[in-house]
C-alpha cells in the first residue's frame, strides 16, 4: 500500500545562535580592525547593521546543513540555486520493491489537495497505481534506473542541502512568496520557522507571504 506523508525539517548543524552572531561578528570587524569594540550585545547589534545596509556578504560566513522530506518536485526547484550543495535520495540506486523499503513507494502530502475530497481520493488512486506498475515491473527483472521512470513528482525525497547564512536568505524570499509552487512553500517556510527559532537577528525580517 502507497504511504502517505508530511514534510518535514531537520537542522543538522549544530547551532548556537549567540555564537553564531559572535563569529560573523568576528568576521566583519577584520574589515575595519575594530575587535576592541566587541562588547555584551555587539555582535546582535551589528549583524542587524549590515542587514539593513544589505551588507550581506559578510553572512557567507557561515552555513547551514538541513534534511528536508519533500517531494522529487520540490528538489527540482531547489537544485536551481547554484550556492548550495546537495546530496539527494537516488531513485536511480534505491529500489523501492525491496523489503529495505517496505515494498511500498512513499509519497508526501499534497498541500493543495484537501484529504477526503473526490480529488484527493482521485490522486491517492494515481498513486496507488504507480505503486502497482512499479512492484509489477520490478518483479520482471528491471532495475531502478528504469523502474524509476514510472515515479511521479509526489514521490518522497530526502534531501541534505547546505547553504551559506546569505544564500538561506535569497531562498527563502524566494520560496516563501505566493509565486513559488504550493510545496515548495510549505517546505520552506517550515525551514524559516526553525531558522528563526535557532539563530537570533539573521532571518527576522523575512516574513513569508500569507494565504
Amino acid at each position: 500500500m502507497v504511504k502517505v506523508v508530511q514534510s518535514s525539517v531537520e537542522i543538522m548543524t549544530p547551532l548556537d545562535g549567540e555564537a553564531i552572531l559572535k563569529h560573523l561578528e568576528l568576521c566583519i570587524r577584520n574589515c575595519y580592525k575594530s575587535e576592541d569594540k566587541i562588547e555584551p550585545g555587539s555582535a546582535e547589534k551589528m549583524i542587524r547593521k549590515i542587514i539593513e545596509l544589505k551588507h550581506e556578504a559578510m553572512l557567507e560566513h557561515f552555513s547551514v546543513t538541513v534534511r528536508l522530506i519533500t517531494d522529487i518536485g520540490v528538489y527540482k526547484d531547489l537544485t536551481r540555486h547554484r550556492i548550495a550543495s546537495f546530496a539527494i535520495e537516488s531513485t536511480r540506486y534505491c529500489n523501492y520493491s525491496k523489503g529495505k523499503f517496505g515494498s511500498e513507494i512513499t509519497v508526501m502530502e499534497p498541500p493543495v489537495l484537501k484529504k477526503g475530497t473526490p480529488d484527493y481520493d482521485f490522486w491517492l488512486k494515481s498513486m496507488q497505481q504507480m505503486e502497482d506498475n512499479y512492484n509489477e515491473m520490478a518483479s520482471r527483472g528491471y532495475k531502478p534506473d528504469v523502474l524509476r521512470m514510472l515515479l511521479p513528482h509526489s514521490t518522497k525525497a530526502s534531501v541534505i542541502m547546505t547553504a551559506n547564512l546569505r544564500e538561506w536568505r535569497h531562498i527563502f524570499k524566494l520560496r516563501t512568496a505566493k509565486a513559488a509552487h504550493p510545496t515548495v512553500r510549505e517546505i520552506m517556510n517550515k525551514t524559516l520557522e526553525a531558522f528563526k527559532k535557532q539563530i537570533p537577528v539573521v532571518f527576522d525580517d523575512i516574513q513569508p507571504d500569507e494565504d
